[in-house]
């Protein structure tokens, strides 16, 4: 990593700057500008955040946001309403109320006398999402967007639901985050003696994220609502989307290449849900602020950088490794598509016959039945649902999953196999019960038996004629139904056995049926995307991206580490399972300017092996935040259970100041299974 410390103009910081909304409400920004921006003007790039700017991204923010203004930008960091130290309430993510605040904003900042009228928008995850939700909106000033691990659809590709299921390892889990987050007061020094007005109404005012989720489990008008799958067409600012393969969202990146009008380009990476420069692992990183600086000349202020001579689609093709939970450098190869989908991608059928996986053309016998009944605790070597660039984020052996599962091998491959793109199992099976699931797994089997994870899909089957027309399965009917695996670049070495894994469950990434479930598969094939080079001979070399480079790190003091970050118990007496997550995402740290943030979390998911209504995901967090003799302490508890009939989700929040409580409350919502 490469620190910057002089830049082409000098960088001044103005910090709470207030941005009025159209209704009154003024958000907090933090604006860095070129000290000449008044006399020469420069257009702006905006991160729009829930996160607070005054403590918990600053560190990241710090990376960026003066690089950004050093090379001639107003880079502004905005609080969104009710969050940080901004005013109003917040009372659910990607709300139309949040959307049209970023176009006040963006409004706003187009008349200073230090921008040109021209924007752009840029963010990793909530702010790659309302980057491409704004854009749709088409306010004047926005020419331009940089989304980052982000999603076109909220229903399919994001925290809430995977394949039809509810996603119990998150939908829980980043629910009960954000009650803490919101529980957050804004800071005195920037408020003044307005923070403890607005931080008491804003506890008054919560409602736990998870009883909304969860109260729309097919894909409705809430749902579509900020998914701009629903109309490419509405985004006219060009669009640079990236992606990483240790990240969920990454189908995002092919869906918009092939579905905007837009200009666009595609970055897809090794990495976790982190911006590509800073380092995590997997790596390696890029310079990408130097690769974003390009885009950000072009389409603001009109410099031929050559960023739009280049190939749309650049992928990194990834090398077979051993299975593990970390990899500081994932081997691999930058390589280069015209368009998406590629000419260079061809699918490519294999069958599913006499226990084995065949090329599509060989003869084969029929498989006969097999049944799939997987227990309960299938799926607790899945990884964090979220790589952060943590020890233990990524899946470790599959052996074990592979033995809850039943698994269809190849023959040892005599050539090399690459595949790029979204591979996908047509099954025709029969199920036992009116719902249930059957989940998919691709692993890579290297000579000695080791089994790596290439790419997984599930589909809830009451969803098998889409997430909008959920239909219960007739036990006894056989359908045939296709399950979408997330998109993946991996090459298969001579040598290797490709594995095709099928379960019926998978805890806690998907929440289980109601009864348990035996699935009598019948027959089947994986369609794999196949990648060839492009053309005889070598493939063209494609420009380096530069070292990383970064602003001055933030001079904060890091607290003591967290604990383990994932652990699996077992208990033979009861079958019990249990997963225990700390997710890490920064902990305890003391900033430049005396405000001290602690940070404790703790989510806990269990279940029997035999038991589908035992599950039961819980996460705790506990906040502290002082400066001098300010002291606040915010404690949640968030726990989701499921009956037959009903989930039940049980949320409370403890607000304490200077020891002394001064906010309780408990919520509980029994809400219908309907399809989920």
């Amino acid at each position: 990593m490469r620190i910057r410390h002089d830049f082409p103009r000098r960088v001044t910081v103005r910090d709470h700057v207030l941005i009025p909304m159209r209704d009154g409400t003024a958000l907090s920004a933090r604006i860095w500008l070129p000290e000449d921006a008044e006399q020469a003007p420069v257009p702006a790039l905006v991160e729009y955040l829930p996160y607070r700017k005054s403590d918990w991204t600053s560190v990241r923010d710090a990376q960026r946001h003066p690089w950004y203004a050093g090379h001639g930008y107003a880079s502004i960091r905005i609080d969104m309403r009710g969050s940080g130290d901004s005013e109003g309430l917040m009372h659910d993510e990607y709300t139309p109320q949040e959307q049209q605040d970023a176009v006040d904003a963006l409004a706003w900042i187009a008349d200073q006398p230090w921008s040109t009228g021209k924007a752009g928008m840029f963010g990793i995850s909530w702010g790659g999402f309302n980057s491409l939700q704004v854009a749709a909106l088409r306010p004047p000033s926005l020419k331009a967007v940089v989304t980052v691990c982000s999603t076109d659809d909220r229903y399919a590709d994001d925290v809430h639901y995977w394949g039809g299921s509810v996603l119990g390892i998150d939908m829980t889990a980043w629910a009960a985050t954000m009650l803490a987050y919101q529980s957050r007061p804004p800071d005195p020094d920037r408020v003044g003696g307005a923070w403890r007005k607005m931080w008491l109404e804003r506890l008054e005012n919560l409602r736990p994220f998870a009883e909304i989720w969860l109260d729309h489990q097919e894909r409705d008008d809430y749902w579509r609502q900020g998914s701009v799958c629903e109309d490419y067409s509405a985004i006219e600012a060009a669009v640079y989307a990236v992606g990483g393969w240790a990240d969920p969202y990454r189908n995002t990146v092919f869906r918009l290449l092939e579905g905007l009008q837009c200009p666009a380009k595609g970055l897809v990476g090794p990495w976790s849900h982190q911006y590509p420069d800073r380092g995590l692992p997997p790596g390696p990183a890029i310079g990408f602020l130097q690769e974003t600086l390009r885009w950000w000349d072009h389409w603001l202020k009109g410099v031929d950088t050559g960023v739009t001579d280049e190939p749309p689609l650049r992928t990194w093709m990834q090398e077979p490794v051993p299975p593990r939970t970390s990899y500081d450098i994932r081997p691999g190869r930058w390589v280069a598509e015209p368009s998406w989908p590629s000419p260079n991608v061809t699918p490519t059928p294999w069958t599913l016959g006499d226990g084995r996986l065949h090329p599509a053309g060989q003869p084969v016998n029929a498989h006969g039945t097999v049944l799939v009944a997987s227990p309960q605790h299938t799926g607790t070597d899945a990884g964090r649902f979220f790589p952060f660039g943590n020890p233990a984020d990524l899946p470790p052996d599959q052996r074990a999953e592979d033995g809850r599962s039943v698994c269809f091998d190849s023959a040892p491959l005599t050539g090399r196999v690459e595949i790029l793109g979204m591979p996908e199992a047509d099954l025709l099976l029969d199920c036992d019960r009116p719902a249930g699931q059957v989940v998919v797994r691709l692993c890579d089997i290297a000579p000695d038996g080791s089994s790596t994870l290439v790419t997984r899909g599930n589909l809830n089957l009451v969803h098998r004629d889409g997430d909008d027309a959920p239909r219960a399965w007739t036990p006894g009917s056989p359908e045939r139904v296709r399950v979408g695996m997330t998109a993946i670049a991996h090459a298969f070495a001579p040598g290797h056995r490709i594995r095709l894994a099928v379960s019926s469950a998978y805890w806690p990434w998907v929440w289980p049926a109601p009864e348990p479930v035996t699935l009598d598969l019948r027959d089947g094939s994986l369609l794999l995307p196949v990648r060839a080079a492009a053309g005889p001979g070598p493939e063209p070399a494609l420009p380096e991206f530069d070292e990383p480079e970064q602003a001055a790190p933030l001079p904060y003091v890091p607290g003591p580490p967290g604990e383990r970050e994932r652990q699996v118990t077992y208990d033979p007496q009861t079958g019990t399972w249990e997963l225990v997550v700390d997710p890490n995402y920064g902990g305890t740290r003391t900033y430049p300017d005396g405000l001290v943030y602690e940070e404790r979390v703790r989510e806990a998911y269990r279940i029997r092996a035999d038991d589908p209504l035992s599950a039961r995901a819980e996460s705790t967090w506990d906040i502290g935040l002082s400066r001098g003799d300010w002291r606040v302490e915010i404690s949640t508890r968030s726990v989701v259970t499921a009956s037959a009939t009903h989930f039940t989700t049980d949320n409370q929040v403890i607000a304490r100041e200077s020891g002394a409580e001064v906010f309780s409350r408990s919520w509980r919502a029994d809400i219908p299974r309907t399809s989920a």
